[in-house]
Parts: C-alpha cells; structure tokens; sequence
C-alpha cells in the first residue's frame, strides 16, 4: 500500500446481472455501473431498496446494496466442504480474486477496470435462507463464528456506485481506503 491509503486490489474474474428477481445471476462479457442506481438493467439497481425484504419493511430507504460483491477464494473454501459454486451462483455482480473484500473498511473506494467505475462500500451482504434453496446447507459455509462466537458473514460486500463506467472480467481492482479511523463493515 502507498501513503495515501490507495493500494491494488486484485482482478475481477465474472461480471454477472440479470434484470428479473432469481437467487443467481447469469455472467456477462461486461456490465455497465450507474451512477447512483447500479448495475445497468440489474432487478436490483435504484435509488430506493430493491431487495424484496428491505422493500416490505420500508420502500423509502436508501439503497446500500447497489452492486454485490464477492470474492472467489469463497468458492474454494466451500468446495473444500463438498459445494459447488461459481460466479454468479450466489447473486454476486462482480466476482473478485486476490483481494480480501471482508476485511475492507466501510466506506473504501473500489476502483474498477480502466473505465473509470468506482463503488463505495456499504457494508457485509446478509446471507439468506435462498443460499440454503439453492444448495441445502451451503448457508451454514457462509454465516459461522470466530472463535469468540462472534458472527461471521462471508457472503461478500455490498456498494454503491459513485461513478458509473463499464466493468469487464480480466479488470483491475485499486482499493482506496477512506482517511481515519476505520469503520468495520456491518451488514447492510
């Protein structure tokens, strides 16, 4: 890491959306990020919440879960328990690789691809009872306890676009942690 807090990150390996609500997303050759909305054609892009859940309980609300994103050392570490996922399996937008997504402080700027795309992270996705649907006991893989028993949610980070641009498999990431202390990533 440089000085002012800005480091590479890693690669994207799978860019996924899909514009009608299903658990996975198909990958694409490229998505295109909006500004303040998301994932361009993506159910889950707006300014308001789109997740069915966060909608029923307030439809007014900001929202924080714009792009999801995942890193792909997950799926080594599921398949080692005998699961089988792949990029977009678990509803991820931008599938990563070499970059510890978790341990990222709320509020750092991924800089994505050469295109000029950057996304502010909100926060830990909060995996659901669909991961279970869509392979019984998978869920338990993503949600478990260090060892103080305090909840772990693997299930990737959520953000929003601060600056739209086009977003490829093969793309760079650069990681531009935010000025002081820094915040822990809660769910969102």
């Amino acid at each position: 890491m440089s000085g002012d807090g800005r480091f590479d990150g890693g690669t994207i390996i799978a860019v996924s959306s899909n514009g009608t609500y299903s658990f996975t997303k198909p990958n694409r050759e490229s998505i295109t990020l909006l500004a303040g909305l998301g994932v361009e054609g993506d159910v889950h892009a707006g300014v308001t919440v789109k997740h069915r859940s966060r909608v029923a309980q307030d439809p007014t609300r900001p929202n924080l879960r714009q792009v999801h994103l995942m890193h792909e050392e997950l799926f080594a570490e599921v398949g080692e328990r005998g699961f089988s996922v792949a990029p977009g399996d678990l509803g991820e937008n931008v599938t990563t690789t070499g970059i510890d997504l978790l341990a990222l402080p709320t509020g750092t700027l991924l800089h994505l691809g050469e295109d000029g795309a950057v996304v502010e992270v909100t926060g830990l996705r909060n995996p659901c009872l669909q991961i279970d649907q869509f392979q019984d006991g998978l869920l338990k893989q993503v949600v478990g306890r260090d060892e103080s028993g305090a909840v772990v949610l693997k299930g990737g980070i959520m953000s929003v676009v601060r600056t739209g641009g086009v977003v490829r498999p093969g793309d760079a990431i650069r990681v531009v942690l935010p000025d002081g202390p820094h915040i822990p990533l809660e769910r969102v």
